[in-house]
Order: structure tokens, then C-alpha cells, then sequence
């Protein structure tokens, strides 16, 4: 069996291709696409034409931006990217928990920098909204307060005139120093630099799903005051314990996505949701592999969903697979769009 991260790898290359002529993108779009006004929604000012998108952590480097609409995504989030260069935490740094249907990841913020993918980005049109995540470089140089708020900065300055809206990550587990920033106190410092950037993109904070309800209501709070207009929720769990994590053999380094994460990211989405009465826009990530899954975070609140292990499960079919299902699922409950079921569980 090929070595998760060299498949992954090969994957990029081969995604990479399929984008690069006229050719293979058609061939790639008669294969996978699908479409449905059914299911296209305008969200902080922004046309998605469906509510599945890839996550952060899958096209680190912006390279896939071409092919990624014809494989039927709605929206995509590239890196996450951060103010220098990053070579990430030594190999291996990704696992199969085939049983759990889970990836275990240790990538620690694997990346080529901002400026770099900043370059490649701006001369690009692209066919659906990306996302540009920024977090902190995974370097001891990022530990203290200044400095890892520089780092996001910088970041962040490189990235206003390209992509539909920003991603900041403040809750990636596999990084030198920790998650600093899930601290309210910290979180307001970062986002009183970040608001003294000019920009009409919309702004999602990414949450961690370890946090306690405690803990997101002071996030919450410190959102209110600053320019945030929705959640990611959630990022990678650190959580072992689980009962949801079933194969023998697990890894003692790195996170993990997919099955079990997805009833923490559920209940994290529902939270937010009736704590904010709907004000935020929600994303839903964590567990996606089918439109019943979707469909799920969509009711409890989310307005967008985004998935990256269920499409290393399922193959790149499933995406479109989840898109028709949806538009069957909004048919059998007498819904005319997407946007009617968004939360329909906590109103």
C-alpha cells in the first residue's frame, strides 16, 4: 500500500494536470460535475453554487484551483498558508484509520509561505469561491504574542486582492506552541490588527472542536466586537478517547478528522447557532461523507459544509454524489432551496 502522504502528493500532481488543459478539464467536468439552482445560495455577499466545499489542509499551496469546480465543489478553502515558509513536523505525518474512517494528521502547517502562493494566486479567475486560510508558521520564532500576530498579519496583507474570503485559523493542533489564540484575551489583540486592514471579504474564525462551551462563548464575545462574520466549525480534534476511534493500531502523534469528529462539529455548529440566533454564518466540517451527513450539519445551522476525508474514503465521485442527494433530501422535505433547511433543527 502506497504511503498516505506520497498518494496525497501524487494526487496534487495528478489534480494539478487535469487543470492545466482545456482537455482534461472537460473530460473532468463530464465525469464529476453537476449543478442545481436548487442548491446555489448568496452568503455574505457571495454566489456559491453549492453548499459542498474542500477544506483547508488538502490544496496547502493553491495549486488545484483550476480543477477543483469541475469536480463538482461549490467553494474552496486553500492552505492553510502562513508568513513564512514551512516545511511542517517530520515524516511520517499521516495516517488511514480505515475502521474509524479517519485520517491522523501531523502535518504541522506544511506550506510554501505567503508570498509565494500569493504570486501564483493573483493572476488567477476562478470558476468558484476560494477561501484563503492564514494561520501562525509552525516556528519557535511565532511564540510570543508579537511576533505569532505578526506572522498572521503578514499573511493576511498578502492576500486581500486575491480569493472570496479569508479563513483565519486559529486552531490547528499540530504547531509549535500550541492553539494561543483560542484565549479570548489573545484573540482580541489579533483581531484588533486584523481590522486595521481595509478589506470587504468576509472573515470565518476556525475552531477547534476541543474547545469548551465556556470557552466558545468568550470567542464569541470578542467576535462580536471585531470585524467576524462567521465560524468554522471545526478543525482536527485532539481527543483519543473517543469511542468513534475503533482501529487498533493508532498512531501516538497527530490529530484526528473525519468520523470522529463529526458529533463534537455537530454539536459545535448547533451551539453557535442558537447562541448567536443564526447572526453568524456557520460551516460545517468534520465527519462528511454523505448528503445525509451534509444535510445534518445544514439543519442544525450550517450554511456551507466542507469535507477532505470523505473524499479520501469515498473518491472524488462522492462530492456530486452528496450534491444530488441534497437536492433529493430538499425534494422530500418541500424545500425550493438550500438556504430554507440552514438551522431548521434549532429554530
Amino acid at each position: 500500500m502506497i504511503e498516505p502522504e506520497s498518494m496525497h502528493n501524487w494526487m496534487l500532481e495528478f489534480g494539478q494536470f487535469l487543470g492545466s488543459n482545456a482537455i482534461t478539464r472537460a473530460i473532468t467536468t463530464l465525469s464529476f460535475s453537476y449543478s442545481n439552482k436548487v442548491l446555489e445560495q448568496k452568503i455574505a455577499g457571495i454566489r456559491f453554487p453549492n453548499p459542498i466545499g474542500l477544506a483547508a489542509g488538502y490544496d496547502k499551496d493553491a495549486i488545484l484551483t483550476d480543477i477543483l469546480p469541475l469536480v463538482g465543489f461549490g467553494f474552496a478553502e486553500v492552505g492553510s498558508i502562513t508568513g513564512e515558509p514551512c516545511k511542517g513536523n517530520p515524516r511520517p505525518r499521516l495516517w488511514r484509520l480505515p475502521e474509524s474512517k479517519s485520517l491522523v494528521v501531523y502535518y504541522g502547517l506544511k506550506n510554501e509561505g505567503c508570498e509565494k502562493i500569493s504570486r501564483r494566486l493573483k493572476s488567477n479567475k476562478f470558476l468558484i469561491p476560494i477561501g484563503t486560510s492564514i494561520a501562525k508558521t509552525n516556528s519557535k520564532d511565532t511564540v510570543g504574542l508579537k511576533e505569532g500576530i505578526n506572522d498572521y498579519v503578514k499573511a493576511y496583507k498578502k492576500f486581500i486582492d486575491s480569493g472570496s474570503y479569508f479563513a483565519i485559523n486559529i486552531s490547528c493542533p499540530n504547531a509549535f506552541g500550541g492553539q494561543p489564540f483560542t484565549d479570548s484575551g489573545r484573540l482580541k489583540e489579533l483581531l484588533t490588527e486584523i481590522d486595521k486592514i481595509q478589506t470587504k471579504k468576509p472573515i470565518f474564525l476556525k475552531l477547534s472542536p476541543d474547545l469548551t462551551r465556556a470557552e466558545i462563548d468568550k470567542i464569541l464575545l470578542v467576535s462580536g466586537q471585531h470585524k467576524v462574520d462567521g465560524f468554522i466549525c471545526t478543525n482536527l480534534s485532539k481527543k483519543r478517547n473517543t469511542k468513534r476511534i475503533i482501529d487498533k493500531n493508532v498512531p501516538e502523534k497527530g490529530t484526528f478528522s473525519g468520523k470522529p469528529v463529526e458529533d463534537v462539529a455537530n454539536e459545535q455548529i448547533s451551539y453557535v447557532y442558537q447562541k448567536t440566533k443564526g447572526k453568524y454564518v456557520i460551516i460545517g466540517c468534520g465527519g462528511v461523507f454523505s448528503a445525509e451527513d451534509a444535510y445534518k450539519k445544514i439543519k442544525l445551522g450550517a450554511s456551507l459544509v466542507q469535507l477532505i476525508t470523505g473524499m479520501i474514503f469515498e473518491g472524488p465521485q462522492v462530492i456530486s454524489e452528496i450534491n444530488q442527494g441534497l437536492v433529493r433530501l430538499l425534494k422530500k422535505d418541500r424545500y425550493s432551496n438550500i438556504s430554507q433547511a440552514v438551522g431548521v433543527e434549532n429554530k
